[in-house]
């Protein structure tokens, strides 16, 4: 592991490492590299790694607390065809309970809605989140489910598996939490883009209960048509 983190620490800016520390506000080392610089690193890597070697190192550099060490662990799992990908994401899921700044939280998502998509039966584990009581385990259920907001033709079963998110949107609404609204919002205003008439309908019903600026931010694109 040592080697592949000597590589990123090779790109290290102590001035915006600083200015990152700042933006974050969260209590861990930052080495100020770039998101291009571990992009490039982490495809490189993937080329050179089988699966478990992946998830071997990807665990390796979660469990630095490095800033950038997390997200290029999350990086190095992100990719549509994994298999077997079982390890990965069990992996990812293991991650979960130390979600706590939205940066981190959102690559490793990124790399869960892969694998959501690759075997939508792990829903059933996603669904488990949306009662913890961890609010970025609960945010983490809509954020890695937004697959399910971009489909212009979904079949049948999709579309139920959209249904059931926007349950759970729904179940998030009474939550006053700042990044949970976010959340919903995003889920909402994604879909609006794809499936209107499925977030009018949740605005209409829900709408009111939620904080104004996640309001305004999920009608976004549909500004006349809630008028």
């Amino acid at each position: 592991m040592n080697f592949y983190l000597e590589q990123i620490k090779a790109h290290a800016d102590p001035v915006r490492a600083s200015q990152m520390a700042a933006y974050h506000k969260v209590d861990r080392p930052y080495l100020g590299v770039a998101n291009p610089v571990l992009n490039d690193l982490t495809k490189d890597w993937r080329q050179d790694l089988d699966v478990s070697e992946r998830v071997e190192l990807a665990d390796a550099l979660w469990q630095t607390n490095i800033h950038e060490g997390r997200l290029a662990a999350a990086k190095l799992l992100t990719q549509a065809r994994i298999r077997p990908d079982g390890a990965v994401w069990d992996l990812l899921h293991s991650w979960l309970p130390d979600f706590d700044a939205w940066a981190a939280a959102d690559h490793a998502c990124m790399a869960m809605q892969k694998r959501l998509s690759a075997d939508p039966t792990r829903l059933d584990q996603v669904e488990i989140w949306t009662t913890s009581d961890h609010m970025w385990t609960r945010r983490a259920a809509l954020v890695a489910t937004l697959p399910w907001t971009k489909q212009n033709h979904p079949k049948p079963d999709d579309l139920a598996r959209r249904d059931r998110i926007l349950g759970w949107a729904a179940s998030y609404v009474p939550d006053r939490d700042w990044f949970i609204q976010k959340a919903i919002a995003w889920w909402l205003r994604d879909l609006s883009k794809h499936d209107a008439e499925r977030v009018i309908a949740f605005l209409k019903t829900h709408g009111d209960a939620m904080k104004p600026f996640a309001r305004r931010e999920a009608g976004k694109y549909l500004k006349d048509q809630l008028e």
